[in-house]
């Protein structure tokens, strides 16, 4: 689909209202983000609300747009927003990763939505699409605001970082990139600016060259040529040194402080990403639940509303913030 009016990688529903809108982190960084509501909210009301973070590298008007249109829809305030660095948010320079700032642009999410009179504080969630996923869990175990948490295609870049593929690091290979990126550091220094890391080439490959699997699926939601997810403003990669900060601060941890705060997590059944839903679920205990979506792959969470299960969303958001 060509990208629609203001960017949107999807159509907005005519029942529901998108206003543009900006907050600081506490890092001082600008937020943006846009606030979907029903176009017949009442607002003098208080209503359950939402934070929605896109993919690593994903911005607002991809993935979590989509969601918030679906969810604004059903009576719920949606937060989706640019994670720092990224899309029309401030920060340099541009693409940085940080797991701790990441982490709190969800907390600064909730500040925003809390001082919105039509919504109760005392009823907000947040939704995580792949890395956000793992960053969404990560502030609801240092954020008690948040009530519950829905992930979608949950992606922990940390543990990608720091442990390789599905734990394939050794402790040479950590040695290695951390001494690759030490060296990076300096080359920065040197020339003045941060190197970038791509996720993708910068042409799309001709059709007889084969991509790995995973690099095959991305391309189908990324890549400009396929008209699907392509947006100008997320380019996938991100500057090099950002993965010190993950080879320090490893996988996710701690997940069990999330107790007794519910967690709904989607994974396709065909997700190549499905083992780190799984493990957070072993972490999390019982108050974890997870929803295998029939034929789904990873991307298909992102944007398919046909397979994305929002009945059973919308009935873990009622329930838990109720």
């Amino acid at each position: 689909m060509p990208l629609q009016p203001d960017g949107l990688t999807f159509v907005i529903s005519p029942e529901v209202e998108r206003t543009r809108v900006n907050y600081k982190n506490r890092y001082g960084i600008t937020i943006a983000a846009d606030l979907y509501t029903a176009k017949d909210l009442d607002r003098t009301a208080r209503h359950a609300a939402v934070v929605i973070g896109p993919s690593h590298g994903g911005v607002k008007e991809q993935m979590p747009g989509v969601w918030a249109n679906e969810l604004a829809q059903r009576g719920y305030v949606a937060l989706a927003f640019d994670p720092s660095y990224k899309g029309d948010s401030s920060g340099e320079p541009r693409f940085v990763s940080s797991p701790e700032i990441f982490m709190e642009d969800f907390s600064a999410g909730v500040d925003y939505l809390g001082t919105l009179e039509y919504v109760s504080r005392e009823r907000i969630g947040v939704v995580g699409i792949c890395g956000s996923g793992g960053f969404s869990l990560g502030a609801a175990r240092i954020d008690s605001r948040i009530k519950a948490v829905v992930t979608a295609s949950m992606y922990d870049i940390g543990e990608n970082y720091r442990n390789g593929w599905q734990h394939g690091w050794s402790d040479a290979d950590r040695r290695a990139e951390r001494d690759r990126l030490a060296a990076q550091r300096w080359a920065d220094l040197d020339s003045g600016e941060a190197a970038y890391d791509p996720v993708f080439p910068e042409e799309v490959p001709p059709a007889d060259v084969e991509l790995d699997p995973i690099t095959s699926e991305f391309f189908d939601y990324y890549v400009k040529s396929n008209d699907r997810g392509y947006h100008p403003h997320s380019q996938g990669g991100h500057v090099a040194v950002s993965h010190l900060g993950y080879l320090g601060y490893g996988g996710l941890r701690y997940l069990e402080d999330i107790a007794p705060r519910p967690v709904l997590m989607l994974v396709g059944e065909l997700a190549f990403s499905r083992w780190f839903t799984e493990e957070a679920k072993e972490q999390i205990g019982d108050s974890a639940s997870i929803v295998e979506v029939p034929g789904a792959r990873h991307i298909d969470l992102y944007d398919r509303v046909d397979l994305i299960p929002f009945d059973a969303v919308d009935a873990f958001l009622a329930q838990n913030l109720a």
